[in-house]
C-alpha cells in the first residue's frame, strides 16, 4: 500500500479507482487479475475499491457487508451501496483527481458513481496495481474447444444468423462482443480462463455481412480453428486496437455492459456509436429445447449429489467433527461421482451457526467452524456439468428447536411458493416478482439485501442476465429463460437462511429444475394454506421420483422420509 501511494504522487493523482472486473468484465476474475482483493483482501464477486492518499474505501452491495469489513480489516471504511455511494463519501472541499484503468470501466457505470462535483476523473493507461504487484500469479493458458450441436440444440452458422437479422432492424454496420460468454454462445465454444466459467477470454467484432473477426491469444484457439476458420477471421489480441482504429464513418453497436472506455474511445473519433445492451445477451437468455433438456439431466446429477451429502450431514454430525471446511470438500466430492462434472459453477458457500447470516460467507482457517447441535447450517453451491450449469441452496436444521427461526424459515418458503406460482402475463417483469417474494418477511418489517433471483447460463456464467428478479428489472420475462428462485433472511451474528431453487419458463409458467427435499424440520405447517402444503407434496413427490434411482437402499429409506407429505 506504501508502494501504490507512493504512485498517486508519481502519477499527481489523490485517488484512484480499482474495480473487481478485469479487462473482460467478468464477474469471476483468475487470480492474476484479481486487483482488487490483492489491494484490500476482499474475495467477494463484486465491489470497488477508492484508495484516495490518507483514506481508502471499499463499496460493496448488501450482499458482501460483513464479509468485506472482516476481510478488509481496518485498512479500509468499509461502504454499502446502495445505502451510500461514492459522492455520499467523497465530500471534500478541495477539486480531486482520480485516476483509473479505462480498460476496467464502462463510460455508462463511471459517470453514474464518480459524476461528482468535486471530482475530476483522470485515465491512465497504466495500472497502477499491475505496477506493485511483483509476486502476480500466471494466467493458464489452455485451449479453447468446441461443442457439438447435441450439446447446443443450433448451429453456430444458425447462431449468426439470428444475430444478422438484427443489423438490418438496427441499421449498424458493426457489433463489437466484448463479453466473453457471448462469444462462447454465438461460436458454440468454450474454454478455461476462470475458474468457475467455462468462458473463452477473447473479443469479437462482426458485420453486417456476418464476417467476423476473433481476437483471441494464438495458443488459445489452436483446437477450435479447423472447425471455424471457414467463417472467422483469427487475430491475435493485441491487433484489435488496430483494426478498430481503421474503421471509418461505420455505426457501430458497442455493450454499454462490457465495452471498456478504452475501446469506446478509439472508435467514437471516426464513427457513429450505438451503444445499448449487446442483443446476443437476449438471444442466449432463451434457451432451446436442447439447452432445456440438458439442464434437466444436469440437475438431476446435481440434486443427486447434494441430496446425499445432506443425508450424510443430518446422519453424522452428532458422531463426529464436521467443519464447514469438510463439509464443503465432501459435497465436492459427492458431486466428482458423476463423470460429467466439471468444477464448482462458483465458490460454495458453506456456513454454520452465526456463519450463515454471511450472505455470500466463504469458510477459511480463520473462520471454520465446526457443526453443532442447535446450529442451522446452510449450502449454497453448484456445478458445471458438460451440459448444464446448477446453483441451490438449502438451509437444515442440526437440531435447532427455535420456534421464531421456524417462523422466519416458514416465511421465506411462502415467498419461494410464490414466485414459482407467479402468475405471469405477456409483460410481466422480475420485478413484479421480487415483490410477492418479499411480501410474507415485510409482513413483520424483515427483509433481506439482495434480489430474488438471477439468470442462469447454459454451461456458462452462473450469473446471466438481462432477466432476474430484482426491484429495478423491467425485462420481460419469456418462455426458456432460467431464473434462480432465493428468497432469504439474514440476522448479523444470529443466524442466515435461504432457500433456492432453479426455475424455467414453459407456456407462461414456471418449472422446477432444481430436484434436493425442502427441510420439512424447520417448517410450521400451521402458517401454511392448503395451496402452499399441496405446493410442496407435489414439488417432493416429484423429487422422490426423479432422484430414486441414483440412491443406494439406505438413501432409498431417507429420501421417502424427507419427501413424504407434511
Amino acid at each position: 500500500m506504501k508502494k501504490f501511494k507512493n504512485l498517486l504522487k508519481q502519477y499527481k493523482l489523490d485517488g484512484y479507482i480499482i474495480p473487481k472486473n478485469d479487462e473482460y468484465f467478468n464477474e469471476y476474475v483468475s487470480s492474476a487479475k484479481d486487483r482488487l482483493k490483492f489491494i484490500s483482501n476482499f474475495s467477494g464477486s463484486a465491489g470497488f475499491a477508492v484508495i484516495l492518499k490518507n483514506k481508502n474505501y471499499l463499496f460493496v452491495d448488501g450482499r458482501y457487508t460483513i464479509q468485506a469489513r472482516i476481510q478488509s480489516g481496518k485498512s479500509f471504511k468499509v461502504i454499502t451501496i446502495p445505502k451510500k455511494f461514492p459522492k455520499d463519501v467523497l465530500k471534500f472541499n478541495k477539486k480531486l483527481t482520480i485516476g483509473f484503468d479505462p480498460r476496467l470501466h464502462t463510460e455508462s457505470k463511471l459517470n453514474f458513481l464518480f459524476n461528482i462535483k468535486n471530482i475530476s476523473l483522470k485515465s491512465v493507461n497504466k495500472n497502477l496495481v499491475d505496477i506493485v504487484w511483483s509476486k502476480r500469479p500466471k494466467e493458464l493458458i489452455k485451449p479453447f474447444y468446441s461443442l457439438s450441436k447435441k450439446n447446443t440444440g443450433i448451429s453456430s452458422e444458425e447462431k449468426i444468423l439470428e444475430v444478422k437479422k438484427f443489423f438490418n432492424k438496427n441499421k449498424v454496420d458493426y457489433l463489437l462482443v466484448t463479453a466473453p460468454e457471448n462469444i462462447a454462445w454465438i461460436l458454440n465454444i468454450r474454454g478455461h480462463d476462470l475458474t468457475f466459467s467455462p468462458i473463452p477470454n477473447a473479443r469479437l467484432l462482426m458485420n453486417k455481412n456476418g464476417d467476423i473477426h476473433c481476437f483471441a491469444n494464438p495458443k488459445k484457439i489452436t483446437m477450435i480453428k479447423k472447425n471455424l476458420a471457414k467463417k472467422i477471421i483469427f487475430h491475435e489480441e493485441n491487433k484489435i486496437e488496430k483494426i478498430l482504429t481503421n474503421l471509418y464513418k461505420n455505426k457501430i453497436f458497442l455493450d454499454s455492459l462490457s465495452c471498456s472506455i478504452y475501446y469506446k474511445n478509439l472508435l467514437k473519433k471516426k464513427n457513429i456509436i450505438v451503444e445499448k445492451i449487446d442483443p446476443i445477451h437476449f438471444f442466449k437468455s432463451i434457451k432451446n429445447i436442447t439447452e432445456i433438456k440438458n439442464m434437466k439431466k444436469s440437475h438431476l446429477s446435481d440434486g443427486a449429489a447434494l441430496t446425499k451429502f445432506l443425508f450424510w450431514i443430518k446422519k453424522n454430525f452428532r458422531k463426529r467433527k464436521i467443519t464447514e471446511l469438510f463439509a464443503q470438500k465432501k459435497l465436492e466430492n459427492f458431486r466428482k461421482m458423476n463423470k460429467s462434472y466439471k468444477f464448482p459453477s462458483f465458490n460454495t458457500i458453506s456456513g454454520s451457526g452465526p456463519n450463515t447470516a454471511i450472505i455470500h460467507y466463504r469458510a477459511s482457517p480463520k473462520t471454520n467452524r465446526s457443526l453443532r447441535k442447535g446450529d442451522l447450517y446452510l449450502v449454497d453451491s453448484g456445478g458445471q456439468y458438460s451440459f448444464g450449469t446448477t446453483d441451490v441452496t438449502r438451509t437444515i436444521s442440526l437440531d435447532n428447536k427455535s420456534n421464531y427461526i421456524k417462523e422466519i424459515y416458514t416465511r421465506v418458503l411462502k415467498g419461494h411458493i410464490a414466485v414459482s406460482n407467479f402468475p405471469l402475463k405477456k409483460n410481466s417483469t422480475g420485478s413484479k416478482v421480487d415483490q410477492s417474494a418479499r411480501k410474507f418477511l415485510k409482513k413483520i418489517k424483515l427483509d433481506y439485501p439482495h434480489g430474488t433471483g438471477h439468470g442462469v447460463g447454459y454451461f456458462l456464467n452462473v450469473h446471466e442476465g438481462p432477466q432476474s428478479f430484482s426491484k429495478n428489472n423491467k425485462v420481460n420475462l419469456r418462455d426458456g429463460m432460467i431464473i434462480s428462485n432465493e428468497p432469504g433472511y439474514y440476522k448479523e451474528g444470529s443466524f442466515g437462511i435461504r432457500i433456492e431453487n432453479l426455475i424455467y419458463i414453459n407456456q407462461n409458467k414456471f418449472e422446477e429444475l432444481t430436484m434436493v427435499p425442502i427441510e420439512k424440520d424447520l417448517i410450521n405447517k400451521k402458517m401454511l394454506n392448503k395451496n402452499e402444503i399441496n405446493w410442496i407434496n407435489k414439488y417432493h413427490s416429484r423429487v422422490r421420483k426423479n432422484l430414486l434411482k441414483f440412491m443406494s437402499f439406505q438413501e432409498k429409506v431417507d429420501l421417502t422420509k424427507a419427501c413424504s407429505p407434511i
